[in-house]
């Protein structure tokens, strides 16, 4: 019986254990999650909060502890040098009642403890005052007027600033006693935490400027990074700062360098393949020129268009959009040149109209990348629609279209270049398979990205977003 009590208890205190176990790791993560709402992103942010948090825990304890022994230990000390003192007096004023009116009493309390004593007529004390918020005076000297002299008091530490007011109840008369505050507190101790809180601004300000200087290099770095990754130029970039963060710079140098050298081999390269190719095609056009009319012929020369029309898909994809310089384009504008295009070739395109907005970017490439949108959605469509928004950091363009829609998990596969959904799509039109791709390519070089959702059309909807 004493073993199944053993055991029962065990197993008792395992579940405890395993149910603890279980709910630290939730706990914690609920904390971690909570906590990262409110810390900050940034390593500026994260470094000062480094270096401030340590160093406001350190002022809180030393300030602690210095209030609690150092300036209560001297306040109480002098609360009871002036306790005594005025139990002094009320020793000499009822072992020596033979005393007229007390003159000498009150000159010694003046001249030798700096007191001003007055005897008032026997009279109920004053009521309690409202207690001060720093109750330390308050608290000590009642206390100590209570151990020194046990009689009936009323002390007053609030009305004037440097004064207190001490009232005692005697048998036949009141003392009353007014001393200066430094007497009986320790007055000019906040001078340390002033000079402590002071000391702790300059070094938080000192250290914000040289934080900043650090931060400044990483900053900068990870600015041209974002550049270069845009297409943008980034020559004005140095290393500087830190060594690491110098060497961490010296890096992204050499691999942009690396990526440039490769860019323009093979922009050579394809220029060479293209030309060759192209001299290929326009022999092939004029051969059938020489040759007479036939249904043979016209599918020659609709095999010839086709050539053509996927080399220029493959160059363009392997080419990107790179070479092209950054200007500053009307989107508004871009758009409704694209619509007209496609109202030229018999589509039906609706363009919803908005303010001119403009952002920077590469004129031909965004065109391109918003056509082949537009293009895939009356390809495969009777209705287009274009609608174009923004915020203040966010240009959002919506291309709708009322066709079959692609099913949802084939809605990634579709970026994959030379990828053909034929299966949803008509097989009976003609295409290589690199225009969502080269668009996505293209909005991505520009910070941007482009998704597939469900259209209020009935087909699909492609959301291109490009940051401002």
């Amino acid at each position: 019986m004493m073993v199944d009590v053993i055991d029962k208890k065990k197993t008792s205190n395992q579940s405890v254990y395993q149910r603890t176990t279980a709910l630290f790791p939730q706990f914690w993560g609920k904390f971690g999650n909570l906590l990262k709402r409110f810390m900050p992103r940034g390593l500026y942010g994260r470094s000062l909060l480094i270096f401030i948090t340590p160093m406001v825990i350190l002022q809180a304890v030393v300030a602690f502890v210095f209030m609690e022994r150092h300036w209560e230990t001297v306040t109480r000390r002098l609360s009871h040098a002036v306790s005594r003192d005025v139990a002094a007096i009320i020793s000499i004023y009822e072992n020596f009642p033979h005393l007229d009116d007390y003159a000498s009493l009150i000159s010694i309390a003046k001249e030798d403890l700096d007191l001003s004593v007055s005897f008032l007529p026997s009279e109920d004390l004053p009521p309690a005052g409202p207690k001060p918020f720093f109750t330390l005076l308050d608290r000590t000297l009642s206390r100590e007027i209570t151990d020194q002299v046990n009689r009936p008091f009323w002390i007053d530490t609030v009305g004037r600033s440097n004064l207190i007011e001490i009232r005692v109840k005697l048998e036949n008369s009141v003392l009353r006693v007014i001393a200066r505050r430094s007497q009986a507190y320790a007055s000019n101790s906040h001078i340390f935490l002033v000079w402590m809180v002071g000391t702790s601004l300059v070094l938080i300000i000192v250290a914000i400027i040289f934080l900043r200087n650090q931060i400044k290099p990483i900053q900068q770095l990870a600015n041209a990074a974002e550049s270069f990754g845009k297409g943008r130029e980034v020559d004005l970039f140095k290393p500087y700062g830190a060594s690491e963060v110098r060497k961490a710079a010296a890096a992204f140098v050499d691999m942009r360098e690396r990526i440039e050298r490769q860019i323009e081999q093979r922009t050579i390269m394809l220029s060479g393949v293209s030309h060759d190719l192209r001299t290929l095609i326009t022999r092939f056009r004029l051969q059938l020129a020489l040759l007479e009319e036939s249904p043979e012929t016209a599918d020659l020369i609709n095999d010839v268009d086709e050539m053509q029309h996927m080399l220029e898909d493959y160059l363009s994809f392997a080419r990107g959009d790179q070479g092209e310089p950054e200007v500053t384009l009307n989107v508004t504008s871009l758009l409704r040149d694209i619509r007209k295009n496609a109202l030229a070739t018999g589509a039906s395109v609706i363009l919803h109209r908005s303010e001119p907005v403009e952002i920077r970017g590469r004129a031909g490439a965004l065109k391109r990348c918003v056509q082949n949108l537009v293009d895939n959605a009356v390809k495969f469509a009777d209705h287009a629609e274009i609608t174009i928004s923004n915020s203040d950091d966010t240009l959002t363009i919506l291309v709708d279209d009322d066709g079959h829609g692609i099913p949802v998990e084939e809605r990634e596969s579709v970026f994959k270049p030379f990828f053909r959904l034929d299966i949803a799509r008509n097989q009976d039109i003609g295409g290589t398979g690199l225009g969502l791709a080269i668009a996505r390519d293209i909005a991505r070089g520009h910070g941007g990205e482009i998704i597939l959702t469900d259209s209020p059309l009935g087909g699909l909807r492609a959301i291109l977003t490009l940051p401002i």
